[in-house]
């Protein structure tokens, strides 16, 4: 039996978050039994994106039909203008009957309009978090999330985090190895999970402006277990370890040691969610122990390894 999934589209709905979801969906159709795709918009017809290309052929809510799943793609006015009644219309017709409703990056806020996501966590665009919760208190936002599931309801975070979600409803529907190998295919990672947060400590530092500390940032980032003392780092940059200080101060704002520590807990977050245990997670970081990686979460992330563990990892074997 064919799988309906109706994304709920809009003018100036954002392009990539319903070609990503629509282009997983239909590689899944190489692998495994094909969804069909059916665009649904307020007044049908031909919906302009905000890239200004035109999604054409879309239905009113009342031709659509049974969907099995609603994808509400999302728009930078979902969050900073009132949102019009054909549009939360349109949601609702097709969400009050769909086993599974997913929003990807602001398409949160039309679901938490119609009051879908009271007492449920969500989350949504980083950018666009604060004025969620603020909008929507019942709401339980986690913004450093890149997808959530709370029942039949997946929310994701901003614009490719909607191929991740897309994925992780693949993997339900037809295991992981089909989701893995629409990933393969294309060329995206497989999968970032849902718990993993829509930052990392490679993606917030600022770029350092010398040759030497970037190198020395690069070759942290490679290898976090690697020995990164500060005496360490100092004769491997050829520096004294004064110097280095003084250069992480100046140029990150930060310790080295602070700075490392960031890094080995991105790492040890993305090995609990790969299913590694607590003590392998800290081993394989860098952390060294159950207690340090124990700290380290207390400290940054105001939770413990093993409920982080319990609440996103995926089970693995050991090895």
């Amino acid at each position: 039996m064919t799988h309906r999934v109706g994304f709920v589209v809009f003018e100036g709905v954002t392009m990539l978050d319903v070609s990503g979801p629509s282009e997983v969906l239909h590689q899944a159709g190489r692998l495994a039994p094909p969804y069909e795709l059916i665009m649904v918009s307020p007044g049908g017809g031909t919906v302009t994106t905000s890239a200004g290309l035109a999604l054409t052929g879309t239905v009113r809510a009342a031709d659509a039909g049974p969907v099995d799943t609603v994808v509400v793609a999302g728009g930078d006015r979902l969050a900073t203008q009132p949102i019009e009644e054909g549009l939360l219309d349109t949601a609702r017709a097709l969400t009050s009957q769909a086993p599974r409703v997913a929003s990807v990056c602001t398409g949160a806020f039309v679901l938490a309009e119609l009051g879908l996501l009271d007492g449920r966590r969500a989350t949504t665009h980083w950018r666009h978090a604060a004025r969620f919760a603020l909008r929507y208190p019942r709401v339980r936002v986690e913004p450093d999330a890149i997808h959530i599931r709370d029942g039949r309801y997946v929310t994701s975070a901003g614009i490719s985090a909607g191929i991740d979600l897309t994925l992780a409803l693949v993997e339900d529907d037809h295991g992981a190895d089909t989701a893995r190998g629409i990933a393969r295919e294309l060329v995206v990672f497989m999968q970032r999970p849902g718990g993993q947060s829509q930052f990392s400590t490679a993606i917030t530092t600022p770029p350092a402006r010398g040759d030497l500390l970037r190198s020395l940032i690069a070759s942290v980032l490679a290898d976090p277990a690697a020995n990164h003392s500060l005496p360490a780092m100092a004769a491997s940059a050829a520096v004294s370890p004064r110097h280095l200080a003084r250069l992480f101060r100046t140029e990150l704002g930060t310790t080295p040691a602070r700075w490392v520590e960031r890094v080995r807990l991105d790492r040890a977050q993305q090995l609990l969610l790969e299913g590694h245990s607590v003590t392998s997670a800290a081993q394989r970081s860098g952390l060294g122990t159950d207690e340090t990686l124990r700290r380290a979460f207390a400290r940054h992330l105001g939770t413990t390894p093993t409920h982080y563990r319990r609440r996103f990892a995926t089970t693995r074997q050991e090895q």
